[in-house]
C-alpha cells in the first residue's frame, strides 16, 4: 500500500467512525515510516474536515461527530508519545493556550486545533470550555515573556461575542501586546477579527496550524 492510499484509509476511518479501524491504520502509517505529523496533517484532519463539512451540511449529527472524534483520539494515543519523540527536546515553536469561549461547550473543533497545534511543536496549555475571560487573562499574565499564543474557539454567535471582549481585558491589563490571538469558529471571519483587533482566523485544523506558525515567526 502506498502512502497515499495509507493516508486515505485514515481519512475514511474517522469519516466512517471506525474507531478500531483507524487505530489499526494509524500503527500501520506508522510501522511503514510516516511521520505522526504526516498522519495527522494529511490523514486524520482531512478526515475530520470532512465530517465537520457534512455537519455544517445537516448530513451528519452530533452522535456520529464524537463517534468521528472517539475514532482520532483513539489515533492520537498513539501518535502523542511519537510527536514528543520527533520533538525532541526542544523547547517548541511557542506556548498555545486553547480554550473555547464562555458561553460555549462545543468542543470538536477546540480539540481537533489543540491537536493539530501539539503536531506542529506547539506547547499547549488546554483551558477546556466556557472559559471566563479572567481566567484567559490570569493565564496570559502568567506566562507573559514567553512566545505566546492565544487561540480561542466558539461554535455560537453569542460565544463569539465575548472574544471581542477577551481582547479588550487584554489590552486594559496591559498584555495584548505580549500575545498573538487567533480566534476561529463557524461565525467568525476576518472581518470580525479586524473589527476585534485580534491578529488571525482560519478555515480548518490544519489551516489554523499554518496561520499559528506564521504568528510565530
Amino acid at each position: 500500500m502506498s502512502n497515499q492510499e495509507m493516508l486515505d484509509t485514515l481519512r475514511d476511518t474517522v469519516v466512517t467512525q471506525n474507531i478500531n479501524g483507524c487505530a489499526e491504520a494509524t500503527q500501520a502509517a506508522l510501522d511503514a515510516g510516516l511521520s505522526a505529523v504526516e498522519i495527522i496533517n494529511d490523514g486524520l484532519s482531512p478526515g475530520m474536515k470532512i465530517v465537520g463539512d457534512k455537519f455544517e451540511a445537516a448530513e451528519i449529527y452530533l452522535p456520529q461527530i464524537m463517534m468521528s472524534a472517539k475514532a482520532m483520539n483513539a489515533a492520537m494515543e498513539l501518535l502523542l508519545p511519537v510527536l514528543e519523540e520527533e520533538k525532541g527536546n526542544t523547547d517548541g515553536v511557542g506556548l498555545a493556550i486553547t480554550y473555547v469561549q464562555e458561553g460555549d461547550i462545543h468542543d470538536i473543533g477546540h480539540r481537533l486545533v489543540t491537536t493539530m497545534l501539539e503536531a506542529n511543536g506547539f506547547k499547549i496549555v488546554d483551558m477546556g470550555v466556557d472559559v471566563p475571560n479572567e481566567k484567559v487573562a490570569e493565564e496570559v499574565s502568567k506566562n507573559k515573556g514567553k512566545k505566546l499564543l492565544l487561540v480561542g474557539s466558539a461554535l455560537m454567535t453569542t460565544s463569539m461575542l465575548g472574544q471581542k471582549d477577551t481582547v479588550a481585558m487584554l489590552a486594559e491589563e496591559g498584555l495584548r501586546d505580549s500575545v498573538k490571538i487567533m480566534f476561529g469558529g463557524a461565525p467568525v471571519s476576518d472581518a470580525w477579527i479586524t473589527e476585534i483587533g485580534a491578529d488571525a482566523t482560519a478555515e480548518n485544523a490544519a489551516d489554523a496550524a499554518r496561520v499559528a506558525l506564521s504568528l510565530m515567526q
